[in-house]
């Protein structure tokens, strides 16, 4: 068996996600046994640091370059609490795969491929726990004229697969995106998947606005409040959402500054403004609603949703998203073999192992890539 660990830190900015997994040594075969699971949170000063790297700013290559660093001791402070809760030792590991953060993502744009970027230090990463690290995930499938987004396809199909009816895989973290997976006996079926709108990102900015608080727990504010129907039709309208696959995006879209101009534009044309609570219950119809759409537009035979990410603990979005998809059997990954917290790291151990295996790891139908692509830099112990 081929240990592998995963970090992850998503565009809810909370901090970072690991897990050791261990996998077949045949690389034919995917199975995956998670051994443990660790979480650190960021500090304020650095996750207010890299929410503000996220537009431009002065002085921000160095201020990024100051940021990876301190991203990495807290990936290495991850590593380490993994190894010590498993019992695995740095030599068994054969790799680390290390998301990074992403700052922008602007693929397809510019010059026609864009560009993606996450700050990372692999190489004071591998350094600081002595295991080699794969790193520089997404690059590889935006040259490839890939969106470099959502990677996870390829490992929810691994995952996740289900043999009986469609299935769908939600990942709800900052970014809502979606799997589309075909009944698993279904011969030549394809694995699609992309960004349907925002996940978290707007209800944590929301809440740490009017609460103080860095989320509404269990969407406990959100469902005091009325849902503002005018408002709520003015945000579904994003031009985004009916953008049609492939596509991805993340905060240079749905960030505070997008929300402040669509709540002034709602206060001009109806001369009054909208409570914060009721604010919050809109926010979190919009991110169910733009969710439940896009599987009813892409995927209306599917049967069963399975969900991850914070997002799947938000008792009243869960509730929410199973109101608008009667006939749909919602629930979170964890019922499926992943608790949600896990299942992005989890990915992230399964890219590394493809990389150090010279597997593709995308899926090209999902990103609009050329075609497969191995992804990732390898950097040694």
């Amino acid at each position: 068996m081929a240990i592998f660990i995963g970090l992850m830190s998503g565009t809810s900015l909370d901090g970072v996600d690991g897990v050791v997994a261990r996998f077949p040594d045949d690389p034919t075969l995917h199975a995956i046994d998670v051994l443990a699971h660790a979480h650190r949170a960021f500090a304020d000063a650095l996750r207010q640091e890299l929410l503000a790297l996220n537009t431009s700013g002065p002085d921000e290559l160095h201020r990024a370059a100051l940021a990876a660093n301190a991203l990495t001791r807290v990936q290495v402070e991850v590593v380490q609490a993994l190894l010590e809760a498993s019992g695995v030792t740095a030599h068994e590991v054969v790799a680390v795969g290390s998301h990074g953060q992403t700052l922008r993502h602007r693929p397809g744009e510019f010059d026609g491929t864009g560009y993606t970027l996450q700050i990372n230090q692999p190489a004071l990463l591998a350094e600081g726990c002595g295991i080699r690290v794969v790193a520089d995930f997404r690059s590889r499938d935006v040259a490839a004229g890939g969106q470099g987004a959502p990677l996870v396809p390829a490992f929810h199909a691994q995952a996740f697969g289900w043999p009986h009816a469609p299935r769908a895989v939600l990942n709800w973290g900052g970014i809502g995106n979606l799997t589309l997976l075909p009944a698993s006996t279904e011969a030549g079926g394809l694995v699609r998947g992309f960004d349907c709108g925002p996940g978290n990102a707007l209800l944590d900015h929301w809440a740490q606005r009017h609460l103080g608080r860095p989320y509404d727990d269990e969407g406990g504010w959100a469902a005091t409040g009325t849902v503002q129907k005018a408002l709520l039709d003015s945000l579904l309208a994003e031009p985004y959402l009916h953008r049609p696959p492939p596509k991805s995006t993340g905060r240079d879209l749905f960030n505070p500054a997008w929300l402040d101009a669509r709540l002034e534009a709602h206060m001009t044309a109806h001369a009054v403004g909208v409570a914060p609570v009721d604010v919050q219950a809109t926010l979190a119809e919009f991110t169910a609603r733009a969710a439940a759409d896009a599987l009813r537009t892409y995927a209306p035979a599917t049967a069963d949703l399975r969900v991850c990410g914070g997002g799947a603990l938000n008792r009243h979005l869960m509730v929410r998203l199973a109101a608008l998809l009667p006939g749909v059997r919602v629930g979170s990954t964890a019922d499926a073999g992943l608790p949600p917290l896990q299942v992005e790291a989890a990915a992230f151990a399964w890219l590394a192992r493809a990389c150090v295996l010279g597997q593709p790891g995308n899926r090209a139908e999902a990103t609009g890539a050329r075609g497969p692509r191995v992804l990732g830099a390898i950097y040694p112990a």
